[in-house]
């Protein structure tokens, strides 16, 4: 168990990966107004900095995130950053790619935390769950929002409506996990994906992640015209240049953000 002098959040570089770990695990990760800006600042960094092209959230102790801290909350204390939503995340994600390594559980806010991650990989002891409606409450953090947007609508709303859990390999067979580690696997798994993703031309990972997020709520008579401002800067980039360069040469690009 950490102590109560330890950070609440350990953040950790692996070449161009960002790990960042949930750090309370006597509370089960759930998030505290302090956590939430800490959290907040990491990831403006991990979009601010050329050097780091992903990040990986995971959770200490075995288990991701219980969601929002209910004694901070008796105090007074609502882990929400202005601009950025609950927990300094689910409002405004980063720009980057933001992949969630899920052991234990992922519950209420945990849960809407992984739902604003572009990708969930989680062990075999993973179980997620929206209960707010067994607690007189609703799921105000995107679980609400997003949930029908990564599982079938009906499934979506059995889960929120009935509030229960879902196992980590029926999450899967949904298609909302990208991977189920054995028990204990999550976050290397999460490091391997982050590590195959990091290889890659950072601006291209970046456009290519505001074009899937955002293309949805576009007319259909007007995606590709809309497509064409974010995509055309990097097939001109010379990063694009490089790529072709490199596979030409059969040998690794070397990326300059450019």
């Amino acid at each position: 168990m950490t102590d109560e002098t330890e950070p609440v959040l350990l953040v950790e570089e692996r070449g161009r990966v960002l790990v960042l770990t949930l750090n309370r695990p006597r509370a089960r990760n759930a998030i505290s107004l302090e956590l939430a800006t800490a959290l907040g600042e990491a990831l403006e960094a991990l979009d601010r900095r050329d050097d780091l092209s992903v990040a990986v959230l995971t959770g200490a102790g075995g288990f991701f995130c219980a969601g929002m801290d209910l004694k901070g909350f008796a105090r007074g204390e609502i882990p929400i950053i202005e601009g950025k939503g609950f927990a300094g995340l689910v409002e405004r994600p980063p720009c980057k790619p933001l992949i969630a390594a899920v052991e234990g559980y992922a519950l209420g806010g945990g849960f809407e935390i992984a739902l604003a991650c572009d990708l969930i990989v989680a062990d075999d002891t993973a179980n997620f769950g929206l209960p707010e409606t067994k607690r007189g409450l609703t799921a105000g953090a995107g679980g609400l929002l997003r949930l029908a947007q990564r599982i079938p609508y009906h499934r979506a709303m059995e889960l929120v409506l009935t509030g229960r859990m879902l196992p980590a390999e029926e999450a899967h067979g949904y298609g909302l996990l990208t991977t189920v580690a054995a028990a204990g696997g999550a976050l290397d798994a999460a490091l391997e994906l982050a590590d195959r993703i990091a290889q890659n031309a950072p601006l291209a990972l970046q456009a290519s992640k505001r074009v899937i997020q955002e293309s949805p709520d576009w007319p259909l008579e007007e995606k590709f015209a809309r497509q064409w401002p974010i995509v055309n800067p990097i097939r001109k980039s010379n990063d694009a240049k490089e790529g072709a360069t490199a596979f030409a040469e059969k040998r690794a690009p070397v990326w300059t953000n450019s």
